[in-house]
């Protein structure tokens, strides 16, 4: 039988999510219409490659033989497309972590001539990292910039990544809040604050992390219209407090206060397909890691700093 790449794609974001609704999200499709793609492939392979049960998505064992070659599929149909335009594409680079704005990093690496090579880098707005990593691949995206955390089901292996940034996190307050006047705070001071969320708490890993290890039983879930709209919440939410890099912009009304004893890092990390990198992703990670050295984007203090113990053994070697 002759591929179809689009039923393809939709096995590989199914396959990938375990979840037809986040599948579908992912490739702007009606999940009705993402279960007919993948319907007609079945039917042409003459294989069930995926179970679907109330619990969500599983391979079958045909599903499971399918997987690695479909990604190389895709990856070669892609590959074709950019070898008879015969120009330099540009590495495709997705970004997620809207909150802890990532393109404030991006930009200082892509607008140093001396940090990337003669590719382009486009840069586009991912969701998450399940969404980020599922592009990745499929072939649809060359690198990632964002926080990494382990996804399993057979993706952790398929991507190759690098930690490129630590950033120092303040607490963000709005005024009536009853510790708005400090110069500095400890984590534990905010246990008994209310942590406002711009999604569930089980998708912000790194505010999970911290929620768990200086005991905030208190959170908030607020709808996600962005970051304009989020951190103004603040001012009407007296006990409410979230987390944010020391850089970003505050709009007006909130006020940040740094975190000591000790002071929290947010991991930033850059992430590709291990099998066929885009060849510019080398460039792009050596323009991080250079000026991530000029800038002292790596520093970290085991008796200062709280670094989530996962992102610890990310750290790279230290000569």
């Amino acid at each position: 039988m002759d591929l179809d790449l689009a039923q393809v794609r939709a096995f590989l974001a199914t396959a990938e999510h375990r979840h037809f609704r986040r599948a579908a999200e992912e490739l702007a499709l009606t999940q009705q219409a993402l279960s007919k793609r993948i319907a007609r492939l079945e039917q042409g392979l003459g294989e069930r490659l995926l179970e679907r049960g109330a619990g969500g998505v599983e391979l079958t064992a045909a599903g499971a033989r399918f997987l690695e070659p479909a990604r190389a599929a895709l990856a070669a149909a892609n590959a074709a497309v950019e070898a008879v335009r015969g120009t330099v594409r540009p590495v495709r680079l997705d970004v997620w972590g809207h909150l802890f704005a990532p393109l404030r990093t991006v930009r200082q690496v892509v607008d140093d001539p001396a940090a990337h090579g003669p590719a382009p880098v486009e840069v586009g707005l991912g969701r998450d990292l399940p969404s980020a990593a599922g592009a990745l691949l499929r072939g649809e995206v060359d690198a990632g910039f964002g926080r990494r955390y382990p996804l399993g089901e057979g993706r952790d292996g398929a991507l190759a990544h690098r930690l490129v940034r630590l950033e120092p996190v303040d607490a963000v307050l709005g005024p009536d809040h009853p510790l708005a006047g400090a110069d500095a705070l400890r984590p534990t001071d905010l246990r008994h604050g209310r942590l406002l969320l711009p999604a569930a708490l089980d998708r912000l890993d790194f505010l999970q992390r911290f929620a768990e290890r200086f005991g905030v039983a208190g959170v908030v879930v607020e709808a996600n219209l962005g970051v304009e709209h989020f951190l103004p919440r603040l001012r009407d939410v007296p006990d409410g407090f979230t987390l944010v890099p020391a850089e970003v912009p505050l709009p007006p009304g909130v006020r940040a206060v740094p975190l000591v004893d000790p002071t929290p890092l947010y991991a930033w990390s850059l992430i590709w397909p291990r099998e066929r990198p885009h060849p510019g992703v080398a460039e792009l990670l050596r323009g991080f890691v250079e000026v991530g050295r000029r800038h002292r984007w790596l520093e970290y203090r085991p008796g200062r700093d709280w670094l989530p113990e996962a992102d610890q053994g990310e750290l790279p070697d230290r000569p």
